[in-house]
């Protein structure tokens, strides 16, 4: 089997069936779907249940979080290629995972393989970025992100902002948004699963950081894209009240600290 697709789901089977129903349509004929589901509610198993009876159904009945619920996907697929997507991206070219494919098997140092992602609107979202310091977290969620100082940070954290020239062609990244990747077997089999000491947010910075470790390209490929609706439960107004009142924002917090902890504060340059 040439691709098992993998879906993290959590309690928006509305959302879901749309992903699915994009999928029934344009996935690769032979590709096997299997969706992660953590803390399971009755809605998303009757859907599940008659409306998608083919598709694999993993369920939880606990939220696990991103990385646990990325690694039982794996740890069930049969494919020579890993297509790991959230439930609310939507695939809606039947050459998109194709062309994706085409190329991994055409660069066969790549070991993750990234879309270009855009918002419901059709607006760029950015999704392949360099390495974070401490700093870049003080730019993004502090008042400071629009200093001087904190506008350079910003800057040299993002690799592609809409119009940007970079955006348009293929380009090694330091690392790339989890929302969607596709990832060699070969590959993971190397590195190893995504770490769960992260509950949610770093450990697709950690996944990527540690394949550019066994000699594995990360690479951005704009030349296909996919939608992405993508809500920031993590950033409100105020990173003060932020850290007080959003348990998002304090998650992230936690796991930024257990990154650097693991990593300290050296920040190679695998990417441009």
């Amino acid at each position: 089997m040439i691709l098992s697709i993998i879906i993290n789901h959590y309690k928006s089977p509305e959302v879901l069936k749309l992903c699915l129903n994009y999928l029934k349509k344009n996935a690769p004929q032979g590709s096997e779907i299997i969706v992660t589901d953590s803390e399971t509610i009755e809605k998303t198993q009757d859907m599940m249940r008659y409306d998608f009876p083919e598709i694999i159904f993993l369920q939880e009945k606990k939220n696990v979080g991103f990385a646990k619920s990325v690694n039982r996907g794996i740890g069930n697929a049969q494919g020579d290629f890993f297509l790991i997507i959230n439930a609310d991206v939507m695939i809606t070219e039947k050459t998109a995972i194709p062309q994706m494919l085409a190329y991994m098997k055409e660069h066969k140092d790549i070991g993750i393989l990234g879309p270009r992602l855009f918002n419901i609107n059709g607006e760029h979202q950015s999704s392949c970025f360099r390495f974070y310091t401490p700093g870049t977290i003080l730019a993004r969620r502090t008042p400071f992100g629009k200093t001087p100082w904190g506008k350079r940070e910003l800057n040299r954290f993002l690799i592609t902002k809409g119009s940007d020239p970079k955006a348009l062609k293929p380009v090694g990244s330091d690392w790339l948004m989890g929302s969607a990747l596709l990832v060699r077997k070969a590959a993971h089999e190397d590195v190893g699963p995504m770490s769960e000491k992260y509950f949610m947010y770093m450990e697709d910075v950690d996944w990527c950081r540690s394949f550019w470790e066994k000699n594995w390209k990360v690479v951005y490929y704009p030349e296909t894209f996919f939608y992405h609706y993508h809500f920031r439960a993590s950033k409100g107004s105020n990173p003060v009240i932020d850290l007080l009142s959003n348990k998002y924002a304090r998650i992230h917090l936690l796991s930024a600290i257990k990154y650097f902890r693991k990593y300290g504060l050296k920040v190679p340059r695998y990417g441009i």
